[in-house]
């Protein structure tokens, strides 16, 4: 995302009124361009070529100063999943940057100000980003709603404790002949866990990506498909690094990118071949659900190095439309007080009541139950992030304790909501 922190510097003149406008088709590369160079970075042909056909120039910004191109924000349109299995119009906020020469002067603000008031003319009730500052966007009124698990594992050091996959068959397949299978696979597991995108024609390429430059002297990206009774129950797409720097002993690492499974015979069959890869004596996973099945199979998990890290930041547009666009884990029925800086439309008290079937959220005059700002509306919106851990922050004032524990309980999810993809170039993993 940005590459500004825009902090406020006394004694300096205030910055200019930066004029925002919609960037034109024509001037596509002129704008990629841009953003490459704030973020001090080159790609493969290849790589362009994807983010060019994924690309929605109308929902594009930039902020010039004279005729150059110094900020810049783009949208992609995607379906989200959220707590109860909806897939919901989100925006997915990327390709934010500001120059060198501009930072600290305005032109991010101007730029997410803008982009907030469009999103709200169109009435789209979410938008999303993943960030590569954290400090970034709270001011913005994101909030970290799903985290990340990295596994860096000494796969010669640990065994499963698993179901044996009785019945489960793998194969090792061309990633791209593979593909139409893995897509379906993915799509069926999409509504089960928040956060999750839909992924639109185009996107699919998106996981395939695997230039020379970005392998590290690693194989190219393989892919194994797990299937029962002739369906498919998973896959994996992974590479493999050889490393024989100690004499005789094969020291090489297992780079995963994707995981995915649907029964607990296939997770660990697919783990189990990619633990017991010849050669190797390591695994990487750098993007896994902080719940992974993993966590529980394997004999020692001081092995694994999980490491926690935020991922996915929720921005809540339409407070009544997102809230009643999820449904509950428990029924809830609650006055919130919202303190929206950026978006006034959604200040003020709103009252919600739901439950597993659905709800309905309207203004309301009551006093509240409950009062937070819409960074941590965002956080706590699907379901990874509790309404008590961030009272305990001072993030939430609960005029009712009562309220706070009976809607913590309604807003979590069963399962840890999860981004299993960057959409922002610059995050990509490269294996």
């Amino acid at each position: 995302m940005s590459t500004s922190t825009e902090l406020t510097t006394r004694g300096l003149p205030p910055p200019p009124a930066w004029e925002v406008q919609a960037l034109q088709t024509t001037q596509w590369q002129d704008f990629y361009t841009a953003v490459l160079d704030a973020f001090h970075e080159s790609e493969p042909d290849e790589v362009s070529a994807l983010w060019r056909s994924l690309a929605e120039p109308e929902r594009c910004l930039v902020v010039r100063d004279e005729d150059a191109i110094v900020g810049t924000a783009g949208i992609f349109s995607f379906l989200m999943a959220v707590p109860g299995g909806r897939l919901v119009e989100t925006a997915g906020v990327s390709m934010v940057s500001v120059q060198p020469t501009h930072r600290r002067r305005g032109v991010l603000s101007a730029l997410m100000r803008h982009q907030l008031d469009s999103l709200q003319r169109v009435r789209e009730p979410l938008a999303v980003l993943t960030a590569s500052e954290a400090p970034i966007y709270g001011r913005f009124g994101y909030g970290v709603a799903a985290r990340q698990l990295s596994l860096d594992i000494r796969s010669r050091h640990v065994s499963l404790r698993a179901p044996a996959p009785d019945g489960v068959s793998l194969t090792v397949e061309a990633p791209r002949k593979a593909l139409a299978v893995c897509e379906e696979f993915y799509a069926s597991q999409v509504p089960l866990r928040p956060g999750m995108l839909d992924r639109a024609p185009g996107w699919e390429d998106l996981p395939l990506l695997d230039p020379p430059s970005w392998r590290d002297a690693a194989y190219p990206l393989e892919c194994v498909v797990a299937r029962a009774d002739g369906e498919v129950v998973g896959y994996a797409r992974y590479s493999v690094a050889a490393d024989w720097s100690r004499r005789n002993t094969a020291q090489g690492t297992v780079r995963v990118r994707d995981i995915e499974a649907n029964d607990p015979r296939a997770c660990a069959a697919l783990w189990r071949f990619l633990l017991e890869t010849d050669l190797t004596a390591r695994v990487v996973a750098p993007n896994r659900p902080v719940d992974d099945a993993l966590l529980h199979m394997v004999s020692d998990v001081r092995q694994c190095a999980p490491t926690v890290l935020d991922s996915l930041y929720v921005r809540v547009i339409d407070v009544p439309v997102a809230l009643t666009s999820r449904t509950y884990a428990a029924p809830v029925d609650v006055v919130l007080e919202i303190k929206d800086a950026q978006a006034p439309w959604n200040r003020g008290r709103w009252r919600l009541a739901g439950d597993r079937s659905g709800a309905v959220c309207t203004r309301t005059d009551a006093e509240p139950d409950l009062t937070l700002d819409a960074a941590a509306l965002g956080s706590a919106y699907l379901g990874g992030t509790t309404l008590t851990e961030l009272a305990a922050a001072g993030r939430v004032e609960a005029h009712r304790p009562v309220a706070l524990a009976t809607t913590t309980a309604a807003f979590t999810s069963p399962v840890a909501p999860w981004l299993p993809h960057s959409f922002c170039r610059s995050l990509l993993p490269r294996l």
